[in-house]
C-alpha cells in the first residue's frame, strides 16, 4: 500500500486557495505513485475556523470548495480531505456540523468520516460548533480513517481506533490539526503506537492566531516504531510504501530547536496571513528582547525588522551598545531614540496633578510607568511611520506576576515569548546563539533589569520563582512551597488578570498559556 501524507498550511476562511492547495497536493501524491493520500483535519476551512462556522454561507462555501477538490483531484487516487459537513439534525443555536473527512475517489465522495471525540479542554471548544459522529465508519481498501482526537484513546469509553482495527483495518489514517506544545509529538506517537497496526498521521502545519501547528506528520509500524516522519514547521507531500521494511526514523530535533521553530512559524504566519510585512520591537539590551529580535529576523528577514533602543539616564551604556551590536549581527536596523527628555517632560507635566493626589511617595512607581509608556508611544510612532506590527517582548513569568506596565512594556500585537518562562527564554537564546555568536555576552550574563530607576534589578530569583509560577498556571502541585510566599504569589497572579486580558496574542507553546485556553475571570476572590 502506497500512502501519501500531505502536510499543508491552509488559511482560515480562504476556501478557494485551500481547495487549490489540496488539489495540487493530491496531484503531487499521485505523481509519486500514491494509492491513498491523507490531508490534515479541517484543511479546507483552515483550523480552527471557530465562529466562522456559525455563518451558513461559510459552510455552503466549504461544500463548494469540496466539490472543486472532487472534480479536479486524480480519479485513481483515494483521498481523505478534512472539511465540515452538516449533520442531519440541527438544534436551535447550534450550527449542527460534523468535523469530517470526505473520502474522495473517481470524481465523487464515496464516504464520509465523522469525528466522534470532540475535545472541550484547553484551546479546544469543539462542542460549540460540532456534533459527535455516531461511528460505524466503513473501511476503504483496509484503511480505517480517524480525525485527530479519535486516535487519543486513553480515558474515553469510546475508542474508535480499536473499533476500526477490530473491524479489519490494516492501517489507520489519522487526519489531525494538533497544535504544538512541548510534549505534543511524543503524545501523538504514543497514541499511535498503542493501536497494534500501522498508523499514518497527517498533521497541519503553520500559524493561526495564538496556535502553531508543527507538522511532524509520521508513520508508525505495527510495533509502534516511527518509520517515517515529515519535517517540522514545513509543508510537504511524501509517499510511503507501508508494506516495505523500513528503518526507524531519526529522533526529532531537540526541545530548543522545536520551541524556536514554533516561535518563528507563529510570527511568520501571523504576519503573512494578516498582510503584514514588517515588525518593530523595543530592543533594550536584555535577553527577552534579544530573543524576540532573533525570532523576528528568522521569521520576516532582517530587512523587515526594526529595533528601537530608548535609553534614559538609568540605562547602563552597555545596554544600548549591545542592542546596536545585536542588530548588526542579525542584519536588522536599530535606531537609538533617547527618551530621557520626553519622559522628563511628561513627568513634570503630570507632577503637580499627581502630587496633588498624594501619589508622589516612597515606593511610588508612577514615574517608572511614565518611562515605559513613553517608550510605547515611541514604538507606536515607529509603526505609524514604517507600517507593520509591534512585537511584545514580555515573558510568561512577568505576565503571570503582572510585572509590566499596562499600555507600556505590555503593549504589542503579538506576545512572541509570552508562553516562555524566564529560564526558557535563556535556554532558547543560548541555543540560538551557539555557533552563531550573535548575542553579545553581556546580554546573557547581566542581571535582569527594567532599568527604570537607579540600580534597579528584577525582584525575583527566576530559577526558583519561574517554575513555581508556571506550576500554578498549569494547575500542578508544587512540593515544599507553602505559607505566605505561596499566598503572595497566587495573589500576584490573580491581580494581574486584567493586564493579560488587555495584552496581545500570546503564541502558545505549553500545555496552558495565557489565551483562549485559560478563561479566568478578571473579578474573582480565589
Amino acid at each position: 500500500m502506497r500512502l501519501a501524507l500531505a502536510q499543508l498550511n491552509p488559511r482560515v476562511g480562504d476556501l478557494a486557495r485551500n481547495a487549490a492547495m489540496v488539489v495540487d497536493a493530491l496531484r503531487a501524491a499521485r505523481a509519486q505513485g500514491a494509492d491513498h493520500a491523507l490531508t490534515p483535519e479541517l484543511v479546507l476551512t483552515g483550523a480552527p475556523p471557530r465562529d466562522l462556522l456559525l455563518d451558513d454561507g461559510f459552510v455552503d462555501d466549504a461544500a463548494a470548495a469540496l466539490r472543486t477538490v472532487v472534480e479536479r483531484s486524480p480519479h485513481d487516487l483515494t483521498a481523505y480531505v478534512g472539511t465540515v459537513v452538516r449533520a442531519p439534525a440541527r438544534t436551535p443555536g447550534h450550527p449542527g456540523l460534523y468535523n469530517a473527512l470526505a473520502v474522495v475517489r473517481g470524481g465523487r465522495v464515496v464516504g464520509t468520516v465523522h469525528k466522534r471525540l470532540l475535545p472541550a479542554y484547553d484551546v479546544f471548544h469543539e462542542p460549540r460548533w460540532f456534533v459527535a459522529g455516531a461511528g460505524g465508519t466503513a473501511l476503504h481498501d483496509g484503511v480505517g480513517a480517524l480525525v485527530c482526537e479519535d486516535l487519543w484513546d486513553l480515558g474515553y469509553p469510546v475508542q474508535p481506533g480499536a473499533e476500526l482495527v477490530a473491524a479489519g483495518a490494516r492501517v489507520l489514517a489519522c487526519a489531525a490539526a494538533s497544535p504544538f506544545r512541548w510534549d505534543a509529538y511524543d503524545l501523538r506517537v504514543a497514541h499511535a503506537a498503542r493501536q497494534g497496526v500501522p498508523v499514518a498521521y497527517a498533521n497541519l502545519v503553520g500559524g493561526q492566531d495564538e496556535l502553531v501547528f508543527d507538522g511532524g506528520s509520521f508513520v508508525t509500524d505495527a510495533t509502534g516504531r516511527v518509520t517515517h516522519r515529515l519535517p517540522f514547521f514545513e509543508e510537504a507531500v511524501e509517499t510511503f510504501d507501508l508494506d516495505a521494511p523500513a528503518d526507524p526514523a531519526p529522533a526529532p530535533p531537540p526541545r530548543e530547536a522545536l520551541g524556536f521553530g514554533a516561535l518563528v512559524t507563529g510570527v511568520r504566519d501571523f504576519a503573512r496571513k494578516n498582510g503584514v510585512r514588517r515588525a518593530v520591537l523595543g530592543l533594550s539590551g536584555g535577553v527577552d528582547s534579544a530573543l524576540v529580535a532573533c525570532v523576528a529576523r528568522e521569521a520576516l528577514g532582517g530587512a523587515n525588522v526594526l529595533g528601537v533602543a530608548m535609553p534614559t539616564r538609568f540605562n547602563d551604556p552597555r545596554s544600548t551598545a549591545d542592542a546596536l551590536a545585536l542588530g548588526a549581527a542579525l542584519g536588522i536596523a536599530v535606531e537609538v531614540f533617547p527618551v530621557e527628555a520626553l519622559a522628563g517632560e511628561a513627568s513634570r507635566a503630570l507632577g503637580p496633578w499627581l502630587d496633588g493626589l498624594g501619589a508622589a511617595r516612597a515606593g511610588d512607581t508612577t514615574h517608572e510607568n511614565v518611562q515605559a509608556r513613553v517608550r510605547a508611544m515611541v514604538l507606536l510612532a515607529a509603526i505609524n511611520r514604517t507600517g507593520g506590527m509591534l512585537l511584545n517582548t514580555s515573558n510568561k513569568t512577568e505576565l503571570a506576576l503582572g510585572y509590566g506596565t499596562l499600555h507600556g512594556d505590555l503593549a504589542g500585537t503579538l506576545a512572541v515569548i509570552g508562553d516562555l518562562t524566564k529560564p526558557e527564554v535563556y535556554a532558547l537564546a543560548r541555543w540560538y546563539d551557539a555557533g552563531r555568536g550573535v548575542i553579545p555576552p553581556y546580554v546573557l550574563a547581566r542581571p535582569p533589569s527594567a532599568e527604570l530607576r537607579e540600580g534597579q534589578v528584577d525582584p525575583f530569583d527566576y530559577p526558583v520563582v519561574a517554575p513555581r509560577v508556571e506550576a500554578l498556571v498549569q494547575g500542578e502541585a508544587v512540593e515544599g512551597w507553602s505559607g505566605d510566599d505561596r499566598t503572595s504569589t497566587e495573589r500576584s497572579v490573580r491581580m494581574a488578570e486584567h493586564k493579560r486580558w488587555q495584552g496581545g496574542v500570546v503564541l502558545k507553546l505549553s500545555g496552558r498559556s495565557f489565551g483562549s485556553g485559560r478563561m479566568m475571570p478578571v473579578t474573582r476572590t480565589r
